[in-house]
């Protein structure tokens, strides 16, 4: 209310308060992470297809009988060979004839043809040693258009998120700040149309949304330190204590009963949710055509 009123000299500025809070946290995060150690699930370290008799091997049976029963059903079943087989057939089919393949596919509808671009581009680059887009346009004679490069540099960033999973989520967890000081300023959009009959204008609801944020990251921060002392669990009760926070900061700022609070906490809650979920969506398929 004081930094709104004009005597702000006292305190510091909420947006920058807000953006190093959230680097601060989503560095601990990352630091504490064990996100690295998720590269061994990678496609380097992976067989290209699942090999069944060694996955019922390391189960455990009853018996010997029911084990090798077990076994001579898959193998009545060829699922071994039927699988390998058919990954095989498919990646010939295109490393056959690069270039004809190409051109078949060139003529389905918008959608279909462009996930069959990004298979095309996605074994050509596994099998073919392709590196760059320009490459597939000079060896396979493809049209160097928006879409085609739009389906090679997304099937070049699959198959880098394959080869290493772990260091994906690290890049992804470093843009999470900026992904949350510039998704506020659409939430408080909404805060503006739940309380437009207020004296205050978007950007005073602005800083007050930065200044709870700015809250929450401290708790799980706190948090953070005191799951890493005595070892526990405390982000839940931190949450907790925010939520209560959230209501009494609701109450005091605007001036509003306890119902009326009450309805309007549940339902900003309810889209910020709702933005947080679109915002992570947009982040991840962005990462993704990024990486």
């Amino acid at each position: 209310k004081e930094y709104i009123s004009g005597r702000r000299l006292s305190y510091t500025n909420p947006f920058r308060f807000l953006l190093s809070l959230s680097i601060i946290y989503f560095l601990i995060l990352s630091i504490n992470s064990e996100f690295e150690s998720f590269n061994k699930f990678g496609s380097a370290n992976k067989r290209p297809f699942i090999d069944l008799n060694t996955e019922f091997n390391n189960l455990e049976f009853e018996n010997e009988a029911e084990r090798k029963i077990a076994l001579a059903q898959i193998d009545s079943l060829k699922l071994n060979k039927y699988l390998k087989n058919t990954i095989d057939q498919k990646d010939s089919m295109v490393l056959a004839n690069p270039k004809l393949y190409f051109n078949q596919i060139d003529t389905n509808g918008l959608t279909d043809r462009f996930f069959k671009k990004i298979d095309f581009f996605n074994t050509t680059i596994k099998h073919d040693t392709i590196y760059y887009f320009d490459e597939s346009t000079e060896k396979f004679g493809i049209p160097s258009t928006r879409e085609n490069k739009m389906a090679f540099n997304l099937a070049n960033s699959l198959v880098e998120i394959e080869k290493r999973p772990g260091t994906f989520l690290n890049t992804l967890f470093s843009k999470l700040p900026f992904t949350t000081f510039f998704f506020l300023p659409f939430f408080s959009f909404f805060i503006w149309l739940v309380y437009i009959r207020k004296k205050y204008t978007y950007t005073d609801h602005l800083i007050f949304s930065f200044h709870n944020q700015s809250l929450l990251f401290i708790l799980l921060i706190v948090s953070n330190l005191l799951n890493a002392v005595f070892n526990f669990s405390s982000e839940g009760l931190f949450i907790l204590i925010f939520a209560f926070y959230l209501y009494k900061a609701m109450r005091n700022f605007y001036q509003q009963g306890r119902v009326k609070t009450v309805i309007k906490y549940f339902f900003l809650n309810t889209i910020f949710f709702i933005l947080g979920i679109i915002a992570i969506t947009i982040l991840i398929a962005q990462s993704v055509f990024t990486y």
